[in-house]
């Protein structure tokens, strides 16, 4: 059973799949595109990397404020759901990422990442976050 975590920003969508048993998550890429609006490409990358891990559920991000409410990037967020799940046919929950940008940034100064070089995975590194977290949950559910 392998789960997909993705972290969703504007410009990229940081990735990450867990192992076959659905215990660690490891991070594979991150999309990029040219304009937030254009997604077509970036659903159909999303879509391949379903079918070649074999996932069975999608992990979204879900960047609601620090008080809990739901802003712009939160809908933009929901929006995106309905458009992974229509393109995949794959469930996808929606996880709570507050803060997993700032510990990804973290996770890279620590690990001595240059500076200009933590763009490059500060989103893969967010959606590993993302993803842990998630089957870490599962994992005390049982």
């Amino acid at each position: 059973m392998r789960v997909m975590g993705l972290d969703y920003g504007s410009k990229t969508v940081g990735v990450a799949i867990s192992d076959p048993l659905g215990i660690t998550a490891q991070g594979i890429e991150t999309i990029e595109r040219k304009d937030e609006n254009k997604l077509r490409r970036t659903l159909a990358r999303i879509e391949e990397l379903a079918k070649e891990y074999e996932v069975e559920t999608i992990v979204l991000g879900f960047p609601k404020n620090m008080n809990n409410t739901v802003g712009e990037r939160a809908e933009k967020s929901l929006e995106f759901m309905a458009m992974l799940e229509r393109r995949t046919n794959l469930p996808v929950v929606m996880w709570d990422e507050r803060l997993t940008t700032v510990e990804a940034e973290r996770t890279l100064m620590e690990s001595k990442v240059r500076r200009e070089d933590r763009k490059k995975y500060v989103d893969k590194i967010a959606a590993v976050f993302i993803l842990q977290g998630y089957l870490d949950s599962m994992s005390v559910r049982g």
